[in-house]
């Protein structure tokens, strides 16, 4: 898989972000991670910081957070 997307449940900015991949028909995976920021150690270290989303794209090699930028990079690049 080339899109993954670290994620918590009941995030608002997650859903965003799901909601363009949907939008845009882009198949991802989701990682869900703990809702303590301690604990989201695989987060720190793709990313080097711990909030959520956080999207992995293999294929481009980008690694970004915020989803506001998420969903511009998705819009540019899978539209």
């Amino acid at each position: 898989m080339s899109l993954t997307l670290y994620r918590l449940e009941g995030c608002p900015w997650c859903e965003l972000v799901v909601d363009k991949l949907d939008e845009l028909d882009v198949e991802f995976e989701s990682i869900w991670v703990e809702g303590l920021h301690s604990k989201r150690d695989e987060v720190k270290r793709v990313s080097g910081q711990r909030g959520v989303p956080v999207l992995v794209d293999d294929e481009y090699g980008v690694t970004m957070a915020e989803s506001a930028k998420i969903n511009e990079y998705l819009a540019a690049s899978y539209a």
